[in-house]
């Protein structure tokens, strides 16, 4: 409408890349290390005289993240050093590039990417609130830091946080990053701004957002507390915020540096890279080791027949997408199984994981623990989607089975159905026995089908399926069932 603010976000993330060592020097990159400064060195602490050697791993690390993005990869690049002072920062600089990026442009989720570039993580803050004190844990200090920064492009709240998880997940599969954001490895800072159309309006920088739910709700707050400033004829003042997740509020930090603030330079320290001259830095070579990224195994999958938000489930989640990679390798594209499972597992198998695990759906079911304690074998799931294919036994056995093999069983699923009963009776004297029983037990309900009732139809198969303990079936019971009530 005209005249409304149009909000303006643009996403400065940072990844920690997964490398054996750290970004200049041979100290262990171990994100799990609890105890203080152990992965440390006179290079990463700052210790006169020493040298910084750039991490070959990381570099490659970078450029697979824009060979997935359709990003232009650096020919020439270099580090420069970052200025200013804080506990965290044992140099007064941290090493990080500024006018020559490794990767420039690209897209991903329909936004578009200013840049990617590479530098080194700080140590950690410690604060002690018993006593007042700040410690110092340089372990993370000299990680290798990915930072992504986007144009400013996105409009809501729901988009940003959509890119930050799509750009996770594209990190999980490329294998450079765990990403995990509780643990620190992977941070989203939101600059936002609101404006009418056709005027610009004053950007803020919000950071401490460790969910992209926390994200997601800071840019809605500050989005609405930008706007009740403009109508009241105040001005928005460029700064950097935090976001109090106990208050759900932004609060003002300190002033918004710009560039000029930092006083960028070369680092005289570290020789310029001419990739080119690399072999192993080739794009042809690296593109080679790309797996199948995020998006394609999406449309794979849609084109199989699989739901959207299936497909989705399947990619986003690691132990699912496994099993249904199974099934589509068992029963091959186009047949029947390959539907039945995905619809299996994205209903039955999720809702028992759930329950198994006591997690909510919209947790991301990817740690290894969880996937020992459902214990069913991609052969013996695709064995009882075949068996339901095939009409050996119906949908609700396959659910029971689901079940009990998720809690523990191990015998073949042919053997089980088969020692217990569950295989699906046909048009056989037993069958008919049962229906003929049902019908004498309800003859009420028999007359209010011959009425014209059709409830009472499916009443009476209800009884019918019940007595046969959900064996039967459907199609030979419905037909039996019709065929004695025509002769009654």
């Amino acid at each position: 409408m005209e005249g409304e603010y149009i909000p303006t976000i643009g996403l400065e993330i940072h990844a920690e890349l997964k490398t054996q060592t750290k970004m200049f020097c041979d100290s262990k990159n171990d994100p799990d290390e609890a105890r203080p400064n152990v992965n440390v060195c006179p290079v990463c602490l700052a210790h006169p005289g020493s040298l910084p050697v750039i991490n070959r791993e990381a570099v490659r690390h970078v450029l697979k993240v824009g060979i997935a993005l359709k990003s232009k990869l650096a020919d020439y690049t270099e580090f420069d050093r970052k200025n200013y002072f804080y506990p965290d920062l044992p140099k007064g600089y941290q090493l990080s590039q500024y006018e020559y990026p490794l990767v420039s442009g690209g897209e991903l989720a329909g936004v578009e990417i200013t840049r990617v570039h590479l530098e080194e993580d700080t140590a950690s803050s410690i604060h002690d609130e018993s006593t007042g004190e700040t410690m110092v844990d340089y372990n993370r200090g000299g990680v290798p830091l990915m930072e992504l920064v986007t144009e400013p492009v996105i409009h809501s709240a729901e988009d940003a946080g959509n890119f930050a998880r799509e750009l996770q997940l594209l990190l999980r599969t490329l294998g450079v990053s765990n990403a995990n954001m509780e643990k620190g490895e992977m941070r989203v800072e939101a600059n936002v701004s609101i404006a009418k159309k056709g005027e610009l309006g004053t950007k803020v920088e919000i950071k401490n957002l460790n969910s992209f739910n926390a994200m997601e709700r800071a840019v809605r707050y500050e989005v609405e507390r930008q706007k009740k400033l403009l109508d009241r004829g105040e001005k928005v003042v460029q700064q950097t915020l935090g976001w109090d997740d106990a208050k759900q509020a932004t609060f003002p930090q300190r002033v918004k540096e710009g560039s000029a603030d930092y006083r960028y330079f070369p680092d005289p320290d570290l020789p310029s890279l001419k990739l080119s001259e690399l072999a192993d830095f080739a794009s042809d070579i690296l593109e080679k080791e790309m797996p199948e990224l995020p998006w394609e195994r999406r449309a794979r999958y849609e084109a199989l027949g699989v739901k959207a938000d299936d497909a989705g489930s399947f990619v986003r989640e690691p132990y699912l997408g496994e099993l249904f990679e199974s099934s589509v390798q068992a029963f091959g594209a186009g047949d029947k199984g390959v539907l039945l499972a995905a619809n299996y597992i994205a209903n039955d198998l999720v809702s028992i994981m759930t329950a198994l695990t006591k997690q909510s759906r919209d947790i991301d079911v990817r740690d290894t623990e969880i996937k020992s304690e459902i214990p069913i074998s991609a052969e013996n799931f695709n064995k009882i989607i075949q068996l339901v294919r095939d009409g050996k036994i119906s949908s609700r056995t396959a659910k029971d089975l689901l079940s009990v093999y998720a809690k523990g069983e191990q015998s073949d699923p042919e053997q089980y159905v088969a020692a217990n009963n569950l295989l699906q009776a046909d048009m056989s004297d037993k069958l008919v026995d049962v229906v003929s029983a049902v019908l004498t037990k309800n003859p009420t309900v028999v007359a209010d089908y011959k009425s014209g009732k059709a409830a009472a139809l499916e009443f009476l198969f209800g009884q019918c399926m019940r007595e046969l303990r959900g064996a039967a079936n459907p199609a030979s019971l419905r037909e039996a069932l019709q065929q004695e009530l025509a002769n009654l």
